[in-house]
């Protein structure tokens, strides 16, 4: 991708993080030939930083999410991509524990080096699930995130396992969604939205395709709900359905992705 650079980052001994730093593109000019510490330096000129993390499959270099980074930086946003300890050319065993430790990394990192910029906690899929981890743990330390964008996310693992597609075959077979359970919960794997966003306080943004068949829109639409009943502050949480033809992957391509993210976030941070 133009104007980006690839770094690590060391969230705990033996693993190492790869990640991308694509600047705005009004910065494009600005950014060419430069080293790591300049674009490092351009996270406190004052456009607003994504911290993007991604969904179960592939790694950042994935195509629909490089798409993604380029709208995000025509929108004059910085934008982060993170491939969790396991995935791309990240090192480590990806564990519930250990992509939530990693998105509180990345998280802080940037932070520490954004002055007064803001920073948005951005999940897709399965990184819903870490956004949400990473943001409670965050306001449990008196840090609550900038603003937190949930696209096509899940209630919970479990929820979200029985939905998979190819898993709705085996619902009726006896015992099958037990041994799953039991699965889930032997691994510690549970990412739990619906939970977490019970104990957030910060602007939440939640995006799903109407045609989704991965992960349901009733899915965002229930956390959707539970996020609304729990916020004190109900106009920080809001949510933004797509029509038909962008499913899971592809709300990238919607020209009402960029204008809803803006506007959300102009709000919100105003």
């Amino acid at each position: 991708m133009a104007h980006t650079v690839n770094f690590f980052l060391r969230p705990e001994p033996g693993v190492l993080l790869g990640i991308w730093h694509t600047v705005p593109s009004c910065r494009g000019e600005d950014a060419k030939g430069k080293c790591r510490c300049w674009y490092e330096a351009a996270l406190h000129d004052g456009n607003p930083i994504i911290v993007y993390l991604h969904g179960s499959a592939q790694h950042r270099a994935a195509p629909h999410r490089i798409k993604l980074a380029e709208v995000l930086s025509d929108g004059g946003f910085h934008v982060l991509s993170v491939d969790y300890r396991g995935f791309g050319d990240s090192t480590g065993t990806p564990t519930e524990e250990g992509l939530t430790t990693d998105a509180i990394c990345v998280y802080e990192w940037t932070k520490a080096r954004s002055g007064r910029t803001p920073v948005c906690l951005w999940g897709h899929s399965l990184g819903t699930g870490v956004a949400t981890n990473a943001a409670r743990a965050l306001e449990a330390k008196g840090c609550p995130v900038d603003a937190i964008v949930l696209e096509a996310p899940f209630t919970n693992m479990w929820v979200a396992s029985i939905n998979y597609p190819l898993l709705k075959i085996y619902k009726k077979l006896p015992g099958c969604l037990r041994t799953l359970m039991d699965a889930l919960k032997e691994d510690k794997i549970v990412y739990p939205n619906d939970q977490n966003v019970k104990f957030l306080s910060s602007p939440l943004l939640i995006l799903h395709g109407e045609d989704d068949r991965t992960v349901p829109l009733e899915c965002g639409e229930q956390l959707y709900e539970i996020a609304r009943n729990a916020y004190r502050n109900k106009d920080r949480v809001k949510m933004v359905v797509f029509p038909p033809g962008f499913h899971h992957n592809l709300l990238c391509k919607s020209p009402l992705l960029l204008r809803s993210v803006r506007d959300f976030l102009s709000q919100q941070w105003a």
